[in-house]
């Protein structure tokens, strides 16, 4: 059994030109990409197994990401199927000076665990702390909320 705060991730990506659409913000595909990866990674290291994107449920961008700013992206598995893997993806635009950051984007991707490309099964998530059951919870409500809009 893998523990909920075990599968949480967190990266930054600074925005540059390259990245950014005719608004000068970042691009929603290239922000898009970040969650995948981070949120792969996250699922991979709860399923020991490699993972691919399956679905990606209720993404919402918010606000945008500036050039210059940094793309905050964070992850953690908050469920699973007998080979698939719910994993809540957020982002926030971060001042690179002061840290302070604001919610931009927010999805819930599911994997599914590979092994010799064919699904594999997945262990249990063990949620032993208030903390855990606060962000598994947290995922639950906002999953529930944006499948019955």
């Amino acid at each position: 059994m893998t523990r909920l705060t075990e599968t949480h991730i967190e990266n930054r990506h600074r925005v540059q030109p390259n990245h950014a659409n005719n608004y000068e913000s970042a691009h929603g595909g290239i922000v898009m990409k970040w969650m995948d990866e981070i949120g792969a990674m996250s699922a991979m290291r709860f399923a020991g197994a490699p993972c691919v994107t399956a679905a990606m449920d209720g993404l919402e961008f918010k606000r945008p990401i500036p050039i210059g700013g940094n793309a905050l992206i964070e992850a953690y598995v908050y469920d699973h199927g007998r080979s698939s893997v719910r994993v809540r993806v957020r982002a926030a635009r971060e001042d690179p000076l002061t840290g302070e950051s604001e919610r931009t984007t927010d999805a819930h991707f599911v994997f599914v665990a590979l092994e010799d490309g064919e699904p594999t099964e997945v262990p249990g998530l063990e949620v032993e702390t208030a903390e855990e059951e606060d962000l598994r919870d947290a995922a639950l409500t906002d999953a529930d909320e944006k499948e019955s809009r």
